[in-house]
């Protein structure tokens, strides 16, 4: 077997290994971000938890951070109250971002990850079975309930050669993003595997593993070898490793090759992670900004190798560089070798440990700028403005655009590339973790409501027939960074679904809202690929409130499909795409023998369109309850 197999087969609980198959998955350890964390907590309290039944679960706040009022502050009171609740780990702000601060504490080889991010993937560097999914699946999973995935192909990619240079791991992940676009690993989990394994550290895994979720993949997976042996020791976690690897003779459904020794600096032209060409094609576009940080480079070393490029030299004055450290440990470390010193002097601005420009909470850049960032996804408007135009790059080319002002080859600079040894031990920073309490301790805790604090909203049953007019009508790739923006204005709302609202659809149409409470249940027509990006199940809970029924699509991304089913919206795809070009914002669509449709798997006819879905037994019984939460109050009457 190849080593995902290995990995699902040792975790199966239901179903079986044929692609296109949903299966279930025991679930050792859980993940969760603030921006998705009150939603889960909101969750877990209406199911009804006493105690987490994971391994390890982990409460992260890294996301909303700017406490410009007092709805974050309240937001992370009723988080830790919920963690001390429920027996989770609450990692306070400024320890980290989620990824980079999980695999130093907990990432344990062989073991499964639920996350309530779509970057959770990132701990496949470790040799985990790391899956991002909404928030509700995340609730689940910690109440001891599978997780349910689709049956993925298994993607290999052999790796061979050395990277050159001023060629690093973010440009692995762009050459296949340049290869195979944003939708290239839809329903397939990517396993890497071959001798250049060896030169790549677990951090660079970890940036390669992280942006698997921009080419739509399931997961990424790495073998557990020495190099993760490396890193564990590193944090004094020796003892936590195993080795892991796919058999000699192992198999894959999908292959493709990446000589690393051919790779030069990429960058990701603004609006798309998949526009990927070479540096050098952009060389001489003016650049007003660089921001170093997020989860896709997060290691100790994509910091240094910007300090020491900068060493003794001044940052460009038109621009400003933005050092945003991933972890209070990474912050140390920087600290303790004068890497902050460094940047500092050439006139870096240094941030808080977290996501923050990342997620559009704060450092958003001027209309018409260019802002080179070494961050995941550069979607329209994700960085809090709404016409940016963000390119993603490398740390070694965010380097060379700070010391030059332009787009830069970092390879004209001139100069021997920066070598990068990192501290051994590492900073030991365990102790800001909060453990949970013991259960006799943890059932006297109150959760912490400020009246900030919303609810989730009530779902009513699918209806058999419904006529709905078409309030929006939106092309391919559509993130759920449009379909629910995040940002320095939103996410204070994060855990008041009805204020939130507001904001829905708002770099696309920011009517939206107002049609929508005016007409109340519609439909939304999509292209392909629709929901891309963010695991944030805000982007179907949101339109769900305002009256959103049915999603019909080219194609749907993997966790918003799930996401709608979760809270009672059908998605159904054309049987023929041409039947997109016939349905048009303003139409009204009428769907009869809806419940027998969906209970049967047959078509539905949608004024001479037919549609379909994709929906597997437990899904079709979420959405004609009207949601998961209501199908399990369901059972529950049933039963009782």
């Amino acid at each position: 077997m190849n080593l995902t197999q290995k990995l699902i087969s040792a975790h199966l609980v239901s179903g079986e290994m044929r692609p296109g198959e949903e299966i279930g998955l025991r679930v050792d350890q859980a993940l969760i971000q603030d921006a998705t964390g009150t939603m889960v907590m909101l969750e877990l309290e209406a199911l009804g938890l006493d105690r987490v039944r994971t391994e390890v679960a982990a409460q992260y706040v890294d996301h909303n951070l700017l406490q410009s009022d007092e709805r974050n502050m309240a937001d992370h009171l009723f988080l830790r109250s919920a963690c001390r609740r429920f027996g989770i780990w609450y990692s306070p702000p400024g320890n980290g971002v989620s990824h980079p601060t999980h695999m130093q504490h907990f990432g344990v080889p062989g073991k499964t990850l639920a996350g309530a991010d779509s970057h959770t993937c990132a701990a496949g560097s470790l040799g985990m079975l790391a899956i991002g999914v909404g928030g509700l699946e995340v609730a689940m999973a910690m109440a001891g309930q599978p997780l349910f995935v689709t049956m993925p192909r298994v993607w290999g990619i052999r790796l061979t050669g050395a990277l050159p240079d001023w060629v690093s791991a973010k440009d692995v992940i762009l050459e296949l993003l340049r290869r195979h676009g944003v939708a290239g690993g839809v329903n397939k989990i990517i396993e890497y595997h071959g001798p250049a394994l060896r030169t790549l550290s677990a951090m660079d895994r970890h940036v390669i593993a992280n942006m698997g979720a921009e080419l739509g993949a399931t997961t990424s997976v790495f073998p557990s070898d020495e190099r993760v042996l490396e890193f564990l020791d590193a944090q004094d976690r020796a003892a936590d490793h195993v080795e892991l690897a796919a058999d000699p003779d192992a198999g894959y459904d999908l292959h493709d090759e990446i000589d690393l020794s051919r790779l030069e600096p990429l960058i990701a032209r603004p609006g798309s992670p998949g526009d990927v060409i070479p540096v050098r094609q952009a060389a001489g576009e003016p650049v007003h900004q660089v921001v170093v940080g997020s989860s896709a480079n997060p290691g100790l070393r994509d910091f240094a190798v910007v300090a020491e490029a900068l060493r003794g030299r001044q940052v460009h004055p038109q621009l400003s560089l933005e050092i945003n450290p991933t972890s209070r440990q990474i912050l140390a470390d920087l600290t303790k070798s004068g890497a902050i010193t460094a940047l500092v002097e050439a006139g870096a601005r240094i941030h808080q440990t977290g996501c923050l420009g990342c997620i559009g909470m704060g450092q958003a850049p001027a209309i018409g700028r260019n802002s080179l960032r070494t961050f995941p996804r550069n979607f329209p408007g994700r960085s809090g403005t709404r016409d940016d135009l963000v390119w993603l790059c490398s740390p070694e080319t965010a380097a060379a655009a700070a010391l030059t002002g332009v787009i830069t080859d970092p390879r004209d600079l001139g100069r021997d590339h920066p070598q990068v040894r990192p501290p051994r031990p590492v900073s030991a920073t365990t102790a800001l973790l909060q453990r949970p309490l013991p259960i006799e301790q943890a059932r006297e805790v109150a959760l912490v409501k400020a009246p900030s604090i919303g609810a989730l909203p009530e779902l009513d049953p699918l209806p058999d027939s419904l006529t709905l007019p078409v309030l929006l009508k939106v092309g391919d790739d559509v993130s759920t960074d449009e379909i629910m923006p995040a940002g320095a204005r939103a996410l204070p709302y994060r855990s008041n679904i009805a204020a939130l609202a507001d904001f829905a659809f708002g770099q696309i149409d920011d009517t939206y809202p107002e049609r929508a409470r005016a007409a109340g249940p519609h439909a939304i027509v999509g292209g392909r690929n629709y929901g891309q990006g963010s695991s944030r199940e805000h982007a179907a809970i949101v339109p769900r409130h305002l009256g959103l029924r049915v999603v019909i699509a080219k194609s749907f991304a993997r966790i918003h499909w799930q996401n709608l089913a979760n809270f009672g919206v059908l998605a159904l795809e054309f049987t023929d795409e041409a039947g997109y070009d016939r349905l048009n914002q303003g139409d009204e669509v009428r769907l009869d023998g809806l419940r027998e449709a969906v209970e049967n798997g047959s078509e539905i006819s949608c004024g001479g369109v037919l549609l379909r879905h994709r929906l597997s037994a437990r899904q079709r019984a979420m959405v004609l309850a009207g949601g998961w939460i209501p199908q399990v109050r369901i059972e529950a009457d049933i039963s009782g």
